[in-house]
């Protein structure tokens, strides 16, 4: 929990606005899956991949401090997770439910979130691996 309480600031002082807006839809639409998991296994598996890459993220967290690194996380239990949602889309148990539905949304924002992820992978794989701080932004008139 005390590694969360170190995280949680940083994530919140470090992000642009705009990354801190899409961890909010990324949540929203994922933590969905708990609902359905009640009732399907499917969502039981995608929740468990969601869970294990957002602790994951803590762990690496621990070790790099908040780095581009941290996306690996993700990629490590999302990206396989991502390849069970998809294989589910055009099942007979899938196909024109409310599970079905969010499925799909839940594909391309986790899909989306990945490429982010890897994006950030390569960047660090390539020598950003400074702890990110946000570039400070004058407010004096030129």
């Amino acid at each position: 929990m005390e590694l969360f309480e170190r995280f949680y600031p940083d994530a919140m002082t470090r992000s642009p606005e705009w990354v801190l807006i899409w961890l909010q839809v990324l949540l929203g639409v994922l933590s969905i899956s708990v609902l359905f998991a009640l009732f399907r296994h499917e969502a039981r598996a995608i929740l468990f991949g969601t869970l294990m890459g957002m602790g994951m993220v803590i762990v690496i967290y621990s070790q790099f401090g908040f780095t581009r690194i941290l996306g690996v996380g993700h990629i490590l239990f999302w990206t396989p997770t991502l390849f069970y949602m998809v294989s589910l889309q055009g099942t007979a148990a899938v196909a024109k439910t409310w599970f079905g539905r969010w499925l799909w949304l839940a594909i391309v924002v986790m899909g989306a979130s990945l490429i982010l992820d890897y994006s950030d992978l390569m960047r660090y794989l390539l020598g950003e691996r400074e702890v990110i701080v946000l570039p400070e932004v004058s407010l004096a008139a030129d």
